[in-house]
């Protein structure tokens, strides 16, 4: 409840950021406030940033875990460049996220937290909340720690429980400052925690410390409400990328009438999704944990070889050592979907950090002429999109699909629509049928230029597969160099037949403007968000973003052709654009590049546009 003192603004949209030491408990503060603006119904994105370390050292910079919600009454594309608000547990915490604030931020720090130990720990010589280097801010300095311990003394609990608890009073805080009911929150505490009732207790008692907190002693002069965002009626949630690739995945064998399989082995930041298949057995969903990535993947294809939709999970490195696997799936030429949740690199590089720097090893890593469809994801909600596609491409074109995502997009939410199955489209696997006279492994479809998948028992259909090269037709083991060069030039050509059976590339914006702005992948919002900026301005710019790498859309060349400068964006160092260099070389191409784990921001972006343009 709104104190009378205090007046209600209407926002267009806000920034927070939720930052503490990584056991202050800050990925979990931000996802429940994100769930209290899903039922909101604002449209929002999030960014979840921590360390790598399991525990890394309590009270120093390189320990803290952030959180930041880009949400508003309109859509919503990126998580936001700076904060409007920015919740501190720590000094370490309060130094680390300065440069990710607004001048005119407010922010809510742990006054408990910032003492002499806190300030040596973050590499402060003063103390920032009285030496005047935080003056252009609101600064509100709460008690956070000793009004936790006040909160939940009546029950006893130890210590260590009682501070993994305060979290919730800065989310207290927080939902006051912008007028969110805490009810929603106190449900998921019941369902949580429903075989520890104490735990329960302590933290809707201390959340409503926090709220009660912030409205008794008039903490803001203003509170803010922001409405709800002019969504499409159907139902919604919030939903993480990771997430939202594992029931793309359930989805598609659902309307392809295929089991789904997972052989997977956990790796940052991927193992969400096992994880999520692993809880739908009643689904006749099958999940695998392996031991290792090789055994991920060769699972997988014993899977597709019985005619299951059978799907891999993995990051870079893991990756890297599916690659021979791969490279079998490609000459049984047998569908799976292998998923890389890209991170930085290399070798164990930046577990935690987003980057696309996997591009090159989808699209070559392995040995001999290995093509696949390789698709991108560029969104959370895209994700359940591109896992549904990725299977489609698959199944009926009879080859493996790398799918990238990555990790910004895997543990970063947005506001789904959960869309009814039978609208998504139709799935029809080329199926052999029983008895079929006709049938031999690798006769082929003259159009896609796929076999027939002939799954093992069914009568008249015996055949052998291995990674020995076929015979064309009849699929038995040859040797023969003209056979081997005709076979190669088949599996080839059949990739990049998918040409006509994906989407011609779209472009926002004018046909003649002065600048194109090219973009693949996860960047797709911010850009997005930038080009409508700057076609709102009068600027001459327009975007295209690929989803489809290969093959690449029918038209990209005749797109290239109509602009005078292009430019490619990319988290990397420009894998896209040396792969756009190898395929239209006749085009001239700049290139921006980021490759610090860390998003595009909309100001860096808009910034070189508009250099480029004024050159």
């Amino acid at each position: 409840m709104t104190s009378m003192n205090s007046k209600v603004v209407e926002l267009d949209q806000v920034v927070i950021r939720f930052a503490g030491d990584s056991g202050d408990g800050m990925q979990l503060t931000g996802s429940l406030f994100s769930d209290s603006t899903a039922f909101a119904g604002n449209d929002f994105a999030t960014f979840p940033d921590y360390p790598s370390e399991i525990r890394a050292p309590q009270g120093t910079v390189s320990g803290v875990s952030g959180f930041q919600i880009h949400f508003g009454q309109k859509t919503v594309h990126t998580s936001g460049d700076l904060a409007d608000v920015l919740i501190a547990m720590n000094p370490a915490s309060l130094k680390a996220n300065m440069r990710w604030i607004k001048d005119d931020a407010i922010l809510i720090v742990d006054a408990d937290a910032f003492v002499e130990k806190g300030f040596e720990k973050a590499g402060y010589q003063t103390d920032p909340t009285l030496d005047g280097s935080l003056d252009k801010y609101k600064l509100i300095k709460a008690p956070i720690t000793s009004m936790t311990k006040e909160a939940v003394k009546h029950l006893n609990l130890d210590m260590k429980s009682t501070l993994k608890t305060k979290n919730m009073f800065a989310l207290g805080i927080v939902m006051y400052l912008f007028n969110r009911d805490i009810t929603l929150i106190n449900k998921y505490f019941e369902q949580k925690f429903k075989s520890n009732p104490l735990i329960v207790e302590a933290n809707k008692a201390v959340l409503a410390a926090g709220n009660n907190y912030a409205e008794t002693i008039e903490l803001f002069g203003n509170t803010y409400k922001v409405e709800p965002a002019p969504l499409e009626k159907g139902r919604y949630r919030n939903v993480t990328g990771n997430i939202a690739t594992a029931w793309g995945f359930m989805a598609a064998a659902e309307r392809s009438g295929r089991e789904l399989f997972l052989g997977s082995y956990p790796i940052t930041p991927a193992t969400e999704i096992l994880q999520e298949l692993s809880k739908y057995k009643n689904l006749s969903v099958k999940a695998f944990q392996a031991e290792d990535e090789i055994a991920g993947i060769v699972s997988t294809i014993g899977a597709s070889f019985t005619g299951s939709l059978a799907i891999t999970s993995t990051s870079g490195p893991g990756l890297s050592l599916k690659s021979e696997a791969i490279g079998l799936a490609v000459m049984t030429e047998l569908p799976i979907v292998i998923v890389d949740v890209q991170r930085g690199g290399p070798s164990t590089g930046l577990p935690t950090k987003s980057e696309q720097s996997d591009l090159m090893q989808a699209l070559y890593g392995r040995n001999g002429e290995a093509p696949v469809i390789v698709i991108a994801a560029r969104s959370s909600v895209d994700c359940f999109y591109s896992a549904y596609e990725a299977s489609k491409l698959a199944m009926e074109h009879m080859t493996p699909v790398i799918l990238l995502t990555d990790g910004s997009l895997a543990n970063g939410s947005e506001v789904f629509r959960i869309p009814k199955v039978a609208s998504l489209p139709a799935i029809t696997p080329p199926l052999a049928e029983a008895d079929d006279e006709h049938f031999k492994p690798y006769r082929r479809d003259e159009e896609k230029l796929n076999r027939k998948w002939a799954i093992p028992g069914t009568s008249g259909l015996r055949h052998r597969i291995g990674g020995l090269e076929k015979l064309d037709v009849e699929g038995t083991v040859s040797h023969d160099p003209l056979n081997h060069e005709r076979m190669t030039f088949l599996r080839e050509e059949k990739v990049m037949r998918v040409a006509n059976y994906i989407p011609e590339q779209e472009v926002l914006g004018p046909d003649n403007a002065d600048l194109l702005v090219v973009s693949w992948g996860g960047t797709y919002g911010v850009m997005l968000t930038v080009v409508e900026k700057m076609l709102e301005q009068g600027k001459s710019v327009a975007h295209t973003h690929f989803r489809h790498i290969m093959p690449l859309p029918r038209n990209t060349e005749k797109i290239f052709c109509r602009y005078k400068k292009i430019i490619v964006c990319e988290i990397n160092n420009g894998q896209f654009v040396k792969y756009l260099r190898m395929n239209f070389p006749q085009f001239k191409y700049e290139q921006y590049n980021k490759i610090q784990g860390l998003p595009f921001m909309v100001a860096e972006l808009e910034a070189k546009f508009n250099e480029l343009l004024t050159r």
